[in-house]
Formats: structure tokens, C-alpha cells, sequence
């Protein structure tokens, strides 16, 4: 993957459908927007206006999946590759992406982002998968770090190790979801700097920012809270090892209105400027 070729975007937010109006008339704030792939899938109605209506206003979009399912045993389903590549066509998107998880056994949908054992196992068997993937598409594929609240068997390695091997291993690249490393981080005890440390940083191409939600026993990752300042902070570090091609702002759930989480997007271009030359849309103010 040749990530200097691929087109720097700024910082975007997840399109949902209660936020489309608001960005629709404050396009210019708002530098790309990121959509969850299954959404738009095959789907016609207010869904296919909304993508064609963004479309038309020169928004570039990124599809997300939630159920690949790339530590899954089953095929890859073929309704789901031809509906997917349909989309990405459509989308002319500069890369893809989906979650390092599982999330379907013998053709069950669990709809939860279950996390993988961190075994040389998983590793080989993930590879396979991604290669495919990536072969199947002929565009950059990311692969996404997920939240864990607790591990499967006996680890061979840590977190970052395991997401390092497969990344070299496959040559896809990295979306790094900032909040799920402070999450796991702060769930299990570790170091986020060692985290970073272990993982190719040279390999992202971009980050997810969003919030959490503190429970007695766990940081939930919930993209329904504001993003709290442990995570600028690390956003900080990883910004002094990495130059993303985008970042994006994810919320969820407890949406506000488009100006409170522009609040946000503000928040967090400052950090990027501060910490290297990140674009900028132009007549942004977010600049």
C-alpha cells in the first residue's frame, strides 16, 4: 500500500442521518464524512438520497463495516463482496475499512465486535483473510483496533504486537481508534505509549476519535459521551509519531446538535496543527 498516494482529508465526522440536514447546510465545516458500510449496502430510499445528496456536494466518504467478520471461520459471504464492491465503486473511496474482530460464527450475526486471542494462530489465520480481502478489492484496506474488556485464552503477545504482525504480514494499513487504546489501556492495566510503541505507526492512515463512559468495573467504549481529555492527550502522542491521511470524530449515540461536536472537530484540527502541518479544508473554521 502506497499510503503518500493517498489523498490527505482532514478532519471528518460519521455520517448519521439526524446530523445530514445540519451538515448539509454547513458542508464547508465539515472536511469528510465516514459512513458504517452495512448502512448503505444494497439500500435504496431516504438512506440513497442522504449518499447521493452528500455525493453531490463533493463530500469525500469512506465506508467503515462493522461485520466483516475478519477473525471468522466462514467464507465471506458473496452477496456481501458483490454489494460491497458496488458501493466502494460508487463511492470512488480511497480506502475501506472494518474492525479486527469477529462477528458471525456458522452464519450467526452476533452484531457485537467480539475480540480475537492474541495467538500466532489468529495471527496466520487473519492474514489469510485480509490478503483476500484486500486482493479481492484492489484498494487500501484498514484494519481497525477494537475495545476489549477481556482476553480470550493465553496471549503470545501483547495487543500491539499482534496488530503489528498482521499489518506487516498482510500490508494493509491501520485505522487507529485513539479512545479504544486509552480504553484497553485503562481496562487491562497497560501502558498506551508502549502500545504505540509496538505497532507500525508508519502504517496508519487514520485515526477515530470519540468518547467513553466510566463504569464501576470497565471503560466502556460507547461513542455516546465528548471526547475527555485523557484522549486529546493521547491524540498528542500519537500525532508526534504518525501523520494520518484523516481523523474522524465518532458519535453514536447521545447525538447533539452538529455545533456542539464542531466544538470537537475544532478541538481537535488545533491538536493536529500544533503537532504537524495537517490540511486543511479551504474557508474551514476549523483551521
Amino acid at each position: 500500500m502506497d499510503q503518500a498516494s493517498l489523498p490527505q482529508l482532514g478532519v471528518g465526522l460519521g455520517l448519521r442521518r439526524q446530523l445530514f440536514p445540519d451538515i448539509k447546510a454547513n458542508h464547508d465545516r465539515v472536511d469528510w464524512l465516514e459512513i458504517i458500510t452495512e448502512n448503505y449496502m444494497g439500500k435504496g430510499g431516504r438512506r440513497r438520497q442522504i449518499l447521493d445528496e452528500a455525493l453531490e456536494l463533493g463530500f469525500p466518504i469512506v465506508p467503515h463495516g462493522l461485520t466483516l467478520s475478519l477473525g471468522g471461520t466462514d467464507p465471506f459471504p458473496k452477496d456481501y463482496l458483490q454489494e460491497l464492491a458496488a458501493l466502494l465503486e460508487k463511492l470512488n473511496s480511497p480506502w475501506f475499512s472494518d474492525h479486527l474482530c469477529f462477528t458471525s460464527h456458522q452464519g450467526m450475526q452476533f452484531y457485537e465486535l467480539m475480540p480475537l486471542p492474541y495467538t500466532w494462530e489468529a495471527v496466520h489465520h487473519v492474514v489469510q483473510r485480509i490478503r483476500f480481502i484486500q486482493d479481492r478489492f484492489g484498494i487500501p484496506f484498514l484494519i481497525e483496533n477494537a475495545s476489549a474488556y477481556a482476553l480470550l485464552g493465553k496471549p503470545e503477545m501483547t495487543e500491539g504486537q499482534f496488530i503489528g504482525e498482521i499489518v506487516e504480514r498482510s500490508g494493509c494499513g491501520l485505522l487507529l481508534d485513539v479512545n479504544n487504546v486509552y480504553v484497553n489501556a485503562r481496562n487491562f492495566n497497560t501502558d498506551p505509549l508502549t502500545f504505540l510503541a509496538q505497532i507500525p505507526m508508519e502504517r496508519v492512515v487514520q485515526l477515530h476519535m470519540a468518547g467513553h463512559r466510566r463504569d464501576a468495573a470497565f471503560i466502556v467504549d460507547t461513542h455516546g459521551e465528548a471526547i475527555c481529555e485523557e484522549v486529546y492527550d493521547l491524540l498528542s502522542e500519537v500525532l508526534k509519531r504518525t501523520q494520518p491521511c484523516g481523523i474522524l470524530l465518532e458519535r453514536d449515540s447521545n447525538i447533539p446538535a452538529l455545533s456542539e461536536l464542531q466544538g470537537e472537530m475544532v478541538r481537535i484540527r488545533r491538536i493536529a496543527r500544533e503537532a504537524q502541518d495537517f490540511p486543511a479544508t479551504e474557508g474551514s473554521p476549523l483551521c
